[in-house]
């Protein structure tokens, strides 16, 4: 790409009836064009978060005659980030905006849909269910009565190998037979429903004594005593995701009572109290898979900035897996990706819930409730690598730092894979 900040993609933007190039901007050059865009994205989200609507619209304006829904890939993340800024300045007329996006967030087929390309198309997630299983299945070796909690993951791209590991595993022992226990967390009924109905059948061909339960809840909302977690069971907690919804808080409490000296970890007690709560249970294993960047800022331009770059990071991948050719598979994938850039950028309070942090804060809430972390040995990940080495076209690499994994595009750490216990059930063998 020619600018430091790979392109991306279009949306409601440019809906709003905005000008066209302004004849200054005609014939610049990409990367000119870039760079420009960029300085005017940065521009507008200072105005925005300063309240300055009539220069926050003129850059829109001078955005919408730069961006493209069929441009490359600056122009679609530039115009999906103006789209972003739109939103939020609308919000300040609930009943405009109410009546502008009534019925336009994406509906749950569509996000099952986006989430099954983006599993097909790309490695991250194969990754980290390689990595996940590895994990889990050494640290449930020798066990007897076996529970894990997934908390939103619900694939059966991740449990099916579990269950096979775990049958292959048990022949070393001599324990007597091994009883799985799988709860699933998640508001999809139906889907929850069809893989247990799957895992089943697997656990059956297997001769595996085996119990699937489901909590219809979100996240948030789970309570200690809709696990069932019975006496001697192993247990080990999976999310995949799902945590950092948990991060959601009303952030007028921090302009009240002002900021901690660093920003870059604040205390959030939803989190607090599931993290205490999981901490109670004595989990052998808690994996934690999180997007690898820190959304959760208090300042707009700082989620923005961090934002652009982390996006940039996952649109540019788009383009290179697509051939950079618009197709209805992209542009679904840029939808999915679309909504959480807009969360970020648009929404305030309880309701941005996409505040992804960095591994070194989601380690630092862990280390702080007395959770300890093991380290992932990569020379023991052998499979899990094979699947981002095996990955045509190339682009994606892996990367161990501070005790995780993180599948990287290029040199950008976009995704975060860490394991972590109370007792040190497992040690590493690379130190």
């Amino acid at each position: 790409m020619s600018s430091s900040l790979p392109p991306q993609r279009p949306d409601v933007t440019l809906s709003l009836g905005l000008p066209n190039l302004p004849a200054s901007n005609v014939g610049l050059k990409p990367e000119e064009r870039d760079v420009k865009l960029i300085q005017l994205l940065l521009s507008c989200a200072s105005h925005a978060s300063s309240g300055n609507l009539r220069h926050a619209d003129a850059c829109l304006r001078q955005i919408s005659g730069l961006a493209s829904i069929t441009g490359d890939s600056m122009q679609r993340l530039a115009a999906r980030f103006a789209s972003a800024l739109a939103v939020r300045l609308v919000k300040r007329w609930p009943g405009l905006y109410k009546s502008l996006y009534s019925g336009t967030a994406l509906d749950s087929c569509d996000v099952d849909r986006a989430r099954e390309i983006f599993e097909r198309a790309f490695p991250c997630m194969e990754f980290a269910y390689a990595v996940i299983n590895r994990v889990l299945v050494q640290a449930m070796s020798g066990e007897r009565l076996i529970h894990v909690i997934d908390l939103g993951c619900g694939n059966p791209k991740l449990w099916v190998p579990f269950i096979r590991g775990l049958h292959e595993g048990s022949k070393e022992f001599d324990h007597g037979p091994l009883h799985l226990k799988i709860t699933c967390i998640g508001k999809d009924k139906e889907a929850q429903e069809r893989l247990g109905a799957g895992l089943v059948k697997e656990a059956e061909i297997l001769n595996m004594p085996f119990q699937f339960n489901h909590v219809i809840v979100d996240v948030s909302h789970v309570k200690l005593d809709m696990l069932k977690i019975e006496p001697g069971e192993a247990l080990a907690l999976i999310s995949i995701l799902s945590l950092h919804v948990l991060l959601a808080e009303d952030d007028r409490v921090d302009s009240h009572f002002g900021l901690r000296k660093n920003d870059q970890i604040k205390d959030t007690k939803r989190l607090n109290e599931f993290l205490e709560m999981v901490k109670s249970m004595s989990p052998k294993l808690v994996l934690l898979v999180e997007q690898e960047s820190n959304h959760n800022s208090s300042r707009l331009v700082d989620r923005f900035v961090e934002g652009l770059h982390y996006y940039s990071a996952i649109f540019d991948s788009l383009d290179v897996a697509f051939g950079g050719f618009s197709c209805k598979d992209r542009t679904t994938l840029e939808e999915m990706f679309g909504k959480e850039i807009e969360n970020i950028v648009s929404c305030e309070g309880m309701e941005r819930e996409e505040r992804h942090e960095r591994f070194v804060q989601w380690a630092l809430r862990f280390v702080n409730v007395g959770f300890r972390p093991i380290r992932l040995w990569s020379e023991n990940m052998n499979e899990a690598l094979k699947v981002v080495e095996d990955y045509e076209p190339c682009g994606f690499k892996v990367i161990s730092e501070k005790g995780s994994l993180m599948i990287c595009w290029h040199d950008r750490p976009i995704y975060a894979v860490s394991a972590w216990n109370c007792f040190g059930f497992l040690a590493s063998n690379d130190e």
